[in-house]
């Protein structure tokens, strides 16, 4: 069973109204596809990287799926101390490479697999029904437990995205109830209206503050592979910790000549110019498209899993 490339939403500013949808909490989570088949369990993130070593508790969906071959869709999230689902938290879990720390971090960061769709089951592909249908029959098939869960639909998307709003959380995704399944797809049957920006973007230089990186400069790679400057950002969900393993990151990476594309007024003297090869998750009010193209208020969430050279400029956000 070769994994696959899931369908994705559009980005939206307006919720869709009419009775054919339905509205469901965009968790701010990773995208995990299961695989099931010959009695064997594998999970793969939506760029197809490997992750079932990571999340155990899930890695065997015979203990909450009762179907013999099945492919689910859903998301894995980590809850913040506040309660609410965070990034940053799950990533602790999704970083992990040496297999002999996760049984340590997993009892630090439980996660829960909201599973919200199903391509495969017992040998036939689902994809071509109705989501509708494809939801019934998930609630046949899965068994929630404490770390599984179905993820929930509402009926008014504007309630949704209101509490959302409240709860200062990522934004609702509005879906097509006679939707078809398109495997490596994105259209707008299926639409994401976030109450915030985010961002992977490549870290392109830094500065220090005794010693220890204080704040890291962004960018993307434009069409032409032109590196862009979007934004300076030193505060987020990043640890102390973290912020000293990053220097010791990128220290080693350290160039004479700046990677961006043009200068900027944010780039000071004392920055330290790198290649890009890291990747971060940022959070942000505003992208400031006519001032500059830089972000407004940016925040780091976590690192991330994707070369530098995949964060790459789509023109002004949705």
């Amino acid at each position: 069973m070769q994994p696959i490339v899931p369908f994705e939403p559009v980005s939206g500013s307006a919720i869709p109204v009419g009775p054919q949808w339905q509205y469901q909490i965009k968790w701010d989570g990773t995208r995990i596809l299961a695989y099931t088949e010959n009695g064997t369990t594998r999970l793969f993130n939506r760029k197809l990287r490997e992750r079932t070593y990571n999340y155990p508790e899930i890695a065997d969906t015979r203990q909450y799926c009762m179907a013999e071959s099945v492919i689910l869709d859903g998301e894995v999230i980590a809850l913040a101390d506040d309660g609410k689902p965070s990034f940053h938290e799950v990533m602790r879990r999704d970083g992990i490479r040496r297999l002999e720390r996760v049984g340590q971090v997993q009892k630090a960061v439980p996660v829960t697999y909201m599973i919200f769709d199903v391509l495969y089951v017992n040998g036939e592909w689902v994809t071509n029904r109705p989501l509708a249908e494809r939801q019934r029959l998930l609630a046949d098939i899965v068994i929630p437990t404490p770390s599984v869960q179905l993820a929930a639909s509402f009926p008014d998307g504007d309630a949704l995205f209101a509490l959302m709003e409240k709860n200062a959380m990522e934004g609702i995704v509005c879906k097509d109830s006679a939707s078809t399944y398109t495997i490596d797809g994105k259209d707008n049957r299926w639409i994401k209206v976030k109450n915030y920006g985010d961002v992977i973007a490549a870290i392109g230089g830094f500065t220090l503050n005794g010693g220890v990186v204080n704040a890291v400069l962004l960018g993307l790679y434009d069409r032409q592979g032109l590196f862009r400057y979007i934004g300076h950002v030193g505060t987020g969900k990043m640890t102390k910790a973290e912020w000293r393993n990053l220097t010791d990151v990128l220290k080693p990476l350290v160039t004479v000549k700046s990677p961006f594309a043009e200068a900027h007024p944010d780039m000071k003297k004392d920055t330290y110019w790198v290649k890009p090869q890291l990747a971060v998750k940022v959070q942000y009010s505003e992208w400031r498209w006519q001032e500059g193209r830089t972000l407004r208020q940016p925040s780091i969430q976590s690192f991330v899993d994707v070369p530098a050279s995949e964060c790459i400029w789509q023109g002004p956000p949705d």
